[in-house]
């Protein structure tokens, strides 16, 4: 039985003139199985002075980066100015990502996934890091030192679901315990944020057609054998889309120049609470 993980970050990302800074909160478990690692996360991928912030949702299960089920957004405000709540639910049967309690993205499990779907416990981290290699515009802007540290603020964390032990190996069993947690895992799946209304898949759409830049769903070019088989084409939608997953009609576009925050001394930003599946 897996349980649900529900997070919550309040924050601003980092700030630069020229910026190849990613900021990265993400559930994990790479510190533990270093070969078949499970991930989700929401991925800041920087932004020039005067450019639009792009966040990327990956969706890693067993060790799966070589189909890697990524997916870019614009992000429809500047997240350096104030904060904004990122969640994620991941459930058994689905996982949703939200930007301040709108879905912008639901994973539905299938069969055909086998382990490619997120299934060992997870802990909860948050990282900045150099990704000069191939973050904004493709590695075209490299990080300018100038401007560290590089900082980003955190609030409101909240971290739902049955705990696993400390070395995050298997989930506790036991006695009363396997009870409790089934209670618990019963009441998640039924809160509001684990269930998609129909006026939330619509929200969730229309987010989608004005901010994303990518979807592997439509990249035919990576995965010239068809898409995953989870995702939910349509040839009417796939129009609007390149060979490579790249939108035609959500392009970068020059923003107003924001006023700059303060900025909190310290070259990094790390949080990391403990979650569990199994």
């Amino acid at each position: 039985m897996t349980s649900i993980l529900a997070t919550v970050f309040d924050g601003g990302a980092s700030v630069c003139d020229v910026c190849e800074i990613l900021l990265l909160l993400q559930l994990s478990n790479g510190d533990v199985y270093e070969k078949t690692h499970d991930e989700l996360d929401f991925e800041f991928l920087g932004s020039r002075w005067g450019g639009q912030w792009r966040v990327q949702t990956n969706v890693y299960g067993n060790g799966s980066t070589s189909r890697g089920r990524e997916e870019r957004y614009l992000l429809p405000f500047d997240p350096t100015l104030e904060a904004h709540r990122y969640s994620v639910l991941w459930a058994p049967t689905h996982i949703i990502f939200y930007i301040d309690d709108t879905p912008i993205r639901e994973v539905i499990r299938h069969p055909d996934m086998g382990g490619d779907f997120p299934a060992k416990p997870m802990a909860v981290y948050a990282t900045i890091w150099d990704g000069s290699a191939w973050a904004t515009e493709g590695g075209k802007y490299k990080v300018n030192y100038k401007y560290a540290p590089f900082a980003s603020e955190f609030s409101d964390l909240a971290v739902v679901g049955p705990r696993a032990d400390p070395v995050l190996r298997v989930p506790r069993r036991g006695g009363a315990g396997d009870q409790d947690d089934d209670q618990d895992l019963l009441g998640l799946m039924t809160a509001d944020y684990a269930v998609m209304t129909p006026q939330k898949r619509a929200a969730m759409r229309a987010f989608r057609a004005r901010h994303m830049t990518y979807t592997v769903c439509y990249d035919a070019a990576r995965y010239a054998s068809g898409p995953f088989p989870e995702c939910d084409n349509s040839d009417d939608e796939r129009e609007n889309f390149s060979a490579w997953g790249e939108s035609k009609t959500v392009v970068m576009r020059p923003r107003a120049r924001g006023r700059r925050r303060g900025r909190k001394a310290g070259g990094a930003a790390f949080a990391r609470g403990r979650a569990a599946s199994s």
